[in-house]
């Protein structure tokens, strides 16, 4: 069975002496934020993960894996992000660079680093076409909220 990239993160929800909750990623530490009220901060919560996961993005890091929730809360990322990542993951596992993608995708460079780019709405068809060229299938679910 194919490994498959599933990216909802657990979090951590702490009151705070002021008032404020803190949300904190088990898996990703340098995902911190905060909201007045727990709905507040869980809200605030996906763009801090996306941002921090832009960080590894930009930094050349693999992309943490999440732990099970184990009853915690989880954040669970945009389709369109979660498909950039494995995009992402998928160079770096077998070592292709931006420039090599580009090449067997009949682009320019810039439009890899857009794939990439966790802030830029790319079309979900190209990243499809990108994740083939690693024999991979972008698969979308819909569960009950």
């Amino acid at each position: 069975m194919a490994k498959s990239m599933q990216l909802a993160y657990p979090v951590k929800l702490d009151a705070r002496e002021e008032g404020n909750v803190l949300v904190s990623f088990l898996d990703v530490p340098e995902a911190l934020t905060e909201g007045t009220t727990e709905q507040e901060a869980l809200a605030e919560a996906e763009d801090c993960l996306i941002a921090a996961l832009g960080g590894y993005v930009n930094e050349r890091r693999n992309i943490p894996r999440p732990s099970p929730a184990r009853g915690c809360p989880v954040v669970t990322l945009p389709a369109l992000v979660a498909a950039k990542l494995a995009l992402y993951q998928a160079m770096r596992e077998q070592g292709v660079s931006n420039v090599a993608l580009a090449r067997q995708l009949g682009v320019m460079e810039g439009t890899v680093r857009r794939l990439l780019d966790l802030d830029h709405r790319s079309h979900i068809g190209q990243i499809e076409a990108a994740l083939k060229i690693f024999g991979k299938r972008l698969v979308i679910a819909a569960h009950a909220a």
